[in-house]
């Protein structure tokens, strides 16, 4: 069977995003590979095996074109609303807070916050399917 273990994404600026990761998600440098072109940064925690590379590629000036067929990742948090404040208190620029609900049934807590590349974080708060 097969388990999943990371996600890449490439990204301008390594410091600039290595800072965000880990103060957004707790994500710390778990490996990092230098090439003649390009580094592989691989970040963790301790909370799951899972992890997200970045990918820097030397000499790139422009941003990503992130393009139509992105979508997002998602990271599970205990307390979502805590989180909230915590990444407004850090300047992360969490937007808002949404309580998702069909037929009346609360299915999650969760808020959207974009990584300095533009890339999009769900944050959920654990419960039901989203653990």
């Amino acid at each position: 069977m097969a388990k999943a273990i990371h996600s890449m994404i490439r990204v301008l600026d390594e410091a600039r995003s290595v800072e965000f990761y880990d103060k957004a998600f707790g994500l710390k440098v778990a490996d990092r590979l230098d090439f003649d072109s390009f580094t592989l940064v691989y970040m963790s925690n301790d909370e799951a095996g899972f992890e997200v590379e970045l990918t820097i590629n030397k000499g790139r000036t422009e941003p990503y074109n992130l393009g139509d067929g992105y979508g997002h990742l998602a990271v599970s948090v205990p307390d979502v609303a805590s989180e909230h404040a915590r990444f407004e208190a850090e300047g992360l620029s969490p937007r808002k807070l949404v309580e998702f609900k069909n037929d009346g049934k609360l299915i999650a807590k969760f808020f959207f916050v974009a990584d300095p590349d533009g890339y999009e974080i769900e944050v959920l708060e654990r419960a039901g399917r989203f653990q």
